[in-house]
């Protein structure tokens, strides 16, 4: 039975890697040679040429929300996918006080 694998990406080569999951090894990018990020294995990467979706991704990323599968629902849970909606959850954050990570995996804005 083969290890399972989980995701990583290298944000400048907007790349996405599957690879074993090893807390001890750091990794790197094959093209450019810069850390990847795990990202956990129920990430779906966008494709190299949509940038907006990768600078939403490295949003994310920088946050600190990642991508692991939840036991219960079977997945990340919500995860915003436009620039817009990371203001719109940013604006909110800044009005209540809510921290930043928290207002983005926040379904839906009250």
């Amino acid at each position: 039975m083969s290890p399972v694998k989980t995701a990583y990406v290298c944000l400048p080569c907007r790349a996405s890697y599957k690879q074993p999951y090893d807390r001890s090894r750091a990794r790197a990018c094959p093209r450019c040679a810069e850390p990847l990020i795990h990202v956990g294995s129920a990430f779906a990467a966008p494709k190299r040429r949509d940038i907006a979706a990768w600078r939403t991704l490295s949003v994310l990323l920088h946050a600190g929300i990642r991508f692991h599968k939840n036991c219960c629902f079977g997945g990340p849970g919500y995860r915003p996918r436009t620039l817009r909606e990371i203001r719109e959850r940013m604006a909110y954050a800044e009005t209540t006080g809510e921290p930043f990570a928290h207002a983005l995996v926040r379904r839906e804005l009250p």
